[in-house]
This record gives structure tokens, sequence and C-alpha cells, in this order.
């Protein structure tokens, strides 16, 4: 019961991340008037929200114990998504997803620490692999389950989460396990969580208005200038703080730092591509959300296929050079993209391959680099390091939404439009590049990894 409990809170959150993708364009359909730019903050506001603050969700789940701030991030998902579903306006909708995002992370965190407890010592890995599955169930089903609620309404894909989320307060009220808080944790930097969200929403506000305003314009110097200044002092906090938001001394640890660095190259191209794929569908193809979720399945739905079947290979070769092999796969996966893109639909020549391409790419790329991050560190700091990866894939998917609006501009003109998603499509090329680059230089674990359920978080098989 703790597992179907804790599971189907994980199961909510990791399918927003699918299904506001494919949505995305009837929202913007709906709140007439609005713009690619203003509409990709229904994106970006729950990344950058849930990359702040997974590391302080974590930290204050240690520190007050994990069920109660379980079940708080559970209740603020839940009204984050009603607040949603009854959105009069962008702007609304945009703070709802700031909500849901952080309830996102008070949830997720605590999630398999909960899951943890409640298993017997020989079953908690068999527990941890199930519930990191969990993830990729969600990648699977999202895009059609999105299109299917979004061809009744876009409010529904929000609307969907509110029985669930009130049945897992109940069940969990009542079943879940009391852990012992760790009262001597450092109470986490909220202030550097504060000034990390500010320096990612100025640069991504940057990277999207400067199409519309101009990039020499003083709005858009002056955002950029903010992005700078509260990085800055976030560094600062970071390498003076008791309790940092990022601990600057595991950035020595090589195998860690390449793997991170990686995994952030890797997650801004699949970002694009994953956002680009949607707006194809709908805006060159004039497909509806429920083909567009049919047309993006595959990928997702190969990524923990080819995630199982990728361990063998990583015990035999080590990690960089699958991960490499995983990026080849992708950086292929844009290639086709930019070789056979045809405002014509073409479904099986045209994205199908390259769905496949990047489903490959991903399982072996992604889980690889992340599985490197998490087994770099001393199992001691295994959680901490695992929060890191997941904060900064998420501030990598909001640069990947940030470039590609950015590239897209605001022509209507079809030929024009084409034009600039095989640009796109070229810039993630270049990233999937680097990933290979960097997956080359990924030094070999020289030992074996600490059995550490907690460094896999479910978007890891998503993503």
């Amino acid at each position: 019961m703790v597992f179907v409990t804790v599971t189907a809170a994980v199961f909510m959150s990791n399918l927003d991340l699918w299904v506001a993708n494919v949505a995305l364009d009837s929202i913007g359909k709906d709140f007439t008037g609005s713009s690619l730019s203003g509409l990709s903050w229904v994106l970006n506001a729950y990344a950058i929200v849930l990359a702040a603050l997974l590391v302080v969700a974590g930290r204050t789940g240690d520190r007050h114990g994990h069920r109660p701030v379980f079940l708080a991030g559970v209740a603020l998902f839940t009204l984050g998504s009603a607040l949603c579903a009854i959105a009069p306006n962008l702007p609304v909708l945009i703070a709802a997803r700031a909500a849901q995002a952080a309830g996102a992370a008070a949830q997720l965190p605590a999630s398999l620490a909960l899951l943890i407890t409640a298993a017997p010592a020989n079953r908690r890995t068999e527990a941890a692999r199930h519930w990191s599955a969990v993830g990729g169930l969600a990648a699977a089903m999202g895009p059609v389950l999105g299109g299917l609620l979004v061809q009744v309404d876009w409010r529904w894909v929000f609307l969907i989460n509110i029985p669930v989320g009130i049945a897992t307060l109940i069940a969990g009220a009542r079943v879940l396990p009391r852990s012992t808080a760790v009262t001597t944790e450092r109470r986490p930097d909220l202030l550097g969580a504060a000034l990390l969200t500010v320096s990612i929403a100025a640069l991504t506000g940057t990277l999207v208005q400067a199409p519309q305003w101009g990039w020499a314009n003083g709005r858009t110097l002056g955002l950029l200038g903010l992005a700078v200044l509260a990085g800055a002092v976030f560094a600062r906090r970071c390498a003076t703080h008791p309790a940092p938001l990022l601990e600057l001394p595991l950035l020595r640890i090589r195998r860690f730092a390449v793997a991170n660095l990686g995994t952030f190259v890797f997650s801004i191209s699949f970002s694009i591509m994953l956002l680009s794929n949607a707006l194809w569908c709908q805006n060159v193809w004039d497909f509806s959300p429920l083909q567009t979720g049919l047309a993006m399945t595959p990928g997702p739905a190969v990524v923990p296929l080819v995630t199982i079947a990728s361990g063998r290979a990583v015990r035999r070769f080590g990690g960089g050079p699958v991960a490499a092999v995983g990026a080849v796969c992708f950086l292929a996966a844009m290639l086709w993209r930019i070789g056979f893109a045809d405002p014509e639909p073409n479904y099986l020549r045209d994205l199908l391959p390259s769905m496949l391409l990047s489903g490959v790419g991903v399982g072996l790329a992604l889980s690889t680099l992340i599985g490197a991050a998490a087994t770099a560190l001393p199992a001691r700091r295994v959680a901490t390091g695992s929060a890191v990866v997941n904060a900064g894939r998420q501030v990598a998917a909001n640069l990947g939404v940030a470039v590609l609006v950015t590239l897209l501009g605001t022509t209507t003109d079809p030929l024009e439009l084409v034009d600039d998603f095989i640009r796109a499509w070229w810039v993630g090329a270049g990233l999937a590049v680097v990933a290979v680059v960097l997956s080359l230089t990924l030094p070999r674990a020289t030992v074996e990894p600490a059995a550490a359920p907690s460094s896999v978080h479910p978007a890891t098989r998503t993503t």
C-alpha cells in the first residue's frame, strides 16, 4: 500500500512534464493573443522552481521528517493543479505551474526515502528499481494521455491530478511510515534558492524576449545584468554558506563534474527536440493533440527498455563509451530531422526514425551519465549529488525551451518557420556533439558503485 501511495504521486508529477508539452499549442489558442515566448513560461516556471527547490526540499525532509514534507508536497501539487485548471489567463496559469513545481520538489525527494523506510532490508534495491520505473511509465503514457485529454479540453490535463492527489493524501495519512527527523541537519539555504530562481528566470527572460525587444534593448540588457548579478551572488553563497545549495567541492571530483556537465548539455539538446517535435506536429503538420501524442510516443517508450538493456554494456565497457554511443544516436536523430524535414506530413520517413533514434540515445546516454554522477560520490553524499544532478537537468530543460523560443522567433510564414526549426535542430545537433566529447572524457569508475537507490530520480528514466 505504501508503494502504491508513493508511486501514484510520483507518476502524477512526472506525467506533468510530458503532457504540458502536448497541451501548449491548445493553451495558446484558448488564451488569444499569447505569443510563444509567453506560453513557454508554462514550461519554464515549472522547471525553474523545481530546480531551485529540489535540494532545499530534500534537506527539509531530512530535518523535519519525510512524511510531512511528502504530504505537504502532494497537497501543494494538487492545489496548484486545481489553480491551473481554472486559470482565467496566462499569468495565473504560470503562477499555478510554479506552485505545482514547488509541490513536486517537496514530494519527489521524500517519496523514495519513505519507500525505502517501509521496504524490508532485502527488498530495498528492488523497491527503488520499481519506483524509478514509474518515470518510464509516465514517459510512455504521457504524450498519448495528454493528447486524449486535450481533445476534450486542455484543462483536463491538470484536472486529472486532483482526484489522484486527494486519494494520495487520504491514503498517505493512514499508511505512510513516520520516519525520524534528523534535527541536526543544517537549515537549507533559502536565500540561495531564491537567488538561483532569479538568475535562471532572468536569463530565460533575456532569451525569450530578445527577439521581440531587440538584443541591444535596455530591458534585454537589464534582465541579462540581473541574471549575471544574481548568479554571482549565488555562487558566492555556495562558497561561504554552511549548507549551500550547491556544494562546490563536489565539482572537484572529476567523474562527478564531467558527468554533470555531460548531463546538462545533453538535457538542453533533448529539451529542444522534445518541444520542437510537439510544435512541429501541431503548427507545421496541423496534427491534432492526440495525433501529436501518438506521434511522439515511440521515443519515450524505447527509453526504459534501452536503459535496462544497457546495464551489461556499462559494466563491460564503462559508462563513457556507452554514453558516447547514446549521444551519437541522439545526434543522428537531430540530423535525420534536418535532412528529412518536410512541411508535407510524412511521419514514417521523417519523425518516426528520429523519435526511435532519440529514444535509444536518451536510454544510453542520459541514464548512464546520471548514474556515473551519482556513483562518483561517497555513499554518504549520494543523496546530495543526486539532487544536484536533477536540479541541473531542470535548469537545462528550461534553457532548452528558451533557446528554442529564441530561434523560432515571431515569424508566422510557413517556409520561414521550417527554416527556424531546422536552425534549432542544428543547435541541438551541436550540443549532442559536445555531449559525445564529454562522454569520451568521462573517467571510468575505480570501484564498484555503492548501492544508492536514492541516487535515482524518477525523471532520469523519462527524459
